[in-house]
């Protein structure tokens, strides 16, 4: 199998490389050049697969060039650190409402899923290939205390983090800034997410950087991500009769985004719901089919606090037929701030994909409304989810992806409920620990200028 830019250049890549660059050297997204197809009695099997097992049956399709033993051995590694009886675990709120746990991996969020076997993945082929890289990662929350998490040990791996400065809550900034890893730094950045991602993207334009630090990603625009996270959505289809609706909260758009690839799959899912906060880009898109920028606020989800879901890319450029000219046509007018997608495209997306948004306020209901009726304490992302989920009108199973724990976000969820949910015992001390990040304003030159004097 192949991998493709979705903006048309450069032909064709293996599937280590396109992982170990992150993005295409047009600046467009790597997507595959096709997709494995599973059928019904194929899945019918998945139902009482470990998920480790499962990973590597859905995963590998998508890496040809990585030998099935190490793949075996990744997969395996890569969730042996989970807490709990089960490494997601599926739970019935009420009724048709149902979420999915995928926070019970080291870092306490859903990034664990992919974002584990992808370091595996980089330190095999850095290994094998004799290089290091360099990581720039940009992070509303997660992502950033997931990767130093997955590469804080691999010796050909610089990594740095850029989170947006008191845009984060202390849980998941102490998640970053406590580790000691001699190959790992942080950056709080004076701005957004956006503009923490902004950078990234500028990074990987400039061609000089990018060649001289051998640049590399491992946000949600890697396709390799995307892939891992495919499999739980298999995961949970499989252990229902009928087809099943996804409820995702959503910024940056690659949770959802393998809900839809693993629909094209095979998966057994009917509908993909985009649950978005009050930086609502993508529930206005599905109102109108125009993607319009305005800035981000800060929210009790901070991890949605974005304003350009870079994924989108890949969704564009699966409707408009894989047509690269008018995916880059339309990033390029995004680059001004907005662009339009003709009414044929918007109506196929919504056979598939509904959305809602919710306000902060709505989102502490939803917290303390679960709560009191299932004494159950979720997150605000979940909550947020949960919000759009409820409003879903149907009667096949609802499967809302319950993000993180909620005691990453204790201060919204004891507000919501009187009840201040507890880290595990392992980060029981996290608030505690001596922090170490540097502080910088948002200049693409001045990172430049850190990852140069940091690289060891």
């Amino acid at each position: 199998m192949k991998y493709i830019s979705t903006r048309g250049a450069g032909g064709s890549v293996t599937f280590l490389e396109a992982a170990l660059s992150g993005l295409a050297p047009d600046g467009g997204l790597y997507a595959p050049e096709s997709l494995p197809v599973f059928g019904k009695e194929e899945i019918a099997g998945f139902r009482n697969m470990p998920y480790e097992r499962l990973a590597l049956k859905i995963f590998s399709p998508f890496a040809p060039d990585v030998p099935a033993t190490e793949l075996e051995r990744i997969f395996k590694a890569a969730y042996s650190g989970f807490d709990g009886p089960e490494t997601a675990p599926l739970v019935h709120l009420w009724d048709n409402q149902y979420i999915l746990e995928l926070y019970h991996g080291p870092t306490l969020a859903f990034k664990d899923f992919a974002m584990r076997p992808l370091g595996m993945l980089f330190d095999y082929a850095l290994g094998r290939a004799g290089k290091k890289a360099t990581i720039v990662a940009a992070t509303s929350g997660d992502t950033g205390s997931a990767a130093i998490e997955a590469f804080k040990n691999c010796k050909n791996v610089n990594l740095f983090v850029l989170h947006p400065r008191g845009r984060v809550s202390e849980v998941q900034r102490r998640q970053m800034t406590t580790v000691r890893a001699a190959n790992v730094k942080n950056i709080a950045l004076e701005g957004s997410f956006d503009d923490c991602q902004n950078i990234v993207k500028a990074l990987f334009a400039d061609v000089k950087f990018r060649n001289a630090v051998n640049l590399s990603a491992v946000n949600s625009i890697n396709w390799a991500r995307i892939a891992a996270q495919t499999v739980y959505y298999f995961y949970a289809a499989a252990r229902f009769n009928e087809g099943v609706t996804f409820c995702v909260p959503t910024g940056n758009f690659g949770n959802i985004l393998a809900g839809f690839y693993a629909k094209k799959m095979g998966a057994g899912v009917e509908k993909l719901i985009i649950a978005s906060n009050a930086n609502d880009i993508l529930t206005r898109f599905m109102q109108s089919g125009k993607m319009e920028q305005k800035t981000a606020v800060p929210t009790l989800s901070p991890s949605m606090d974005i304003q350009v879901s870079s994924n989108f890319e890949r969704l564009l450029f699966e409707y408009t037929g894989r047509d690269s000219a008018a995916v880059l046509a339309l990033m390029e007018r995004f680059k001004k701030g907005s662009y339009e997608v003709k009414n044929e495209i918007l109506k196929n997306i919504k056979f598939i994909f509904e959305a809602g948004a919710c306000s902060d306020k709505e989102t502490l209901a939803e917290i303390s409304r679960v709560y009191k009726k299932t004494g159950r304490l979720v997150d605000p992302h979940t909550a947020v989810g949960l919000r759009a989920a409820f409003a879903h009108k149907g009667s096949e199973p609802v499967v809302t992806l319950s993000t993180a724990h909620p005691a990453k976000f204790a201060d919204a969820v004891a507000k919501a409920t009187g009840i201040t949910p507890q880290l595990p015992p392992r980060l029981a001390d996290i608030m505690t620990r001596k922090e170490e990040y540097a502080v910088l304003e948002n200049s693409e030159e001045r990172v430049k200028e850190f990852i140069y004097g940091n690289l060891h």
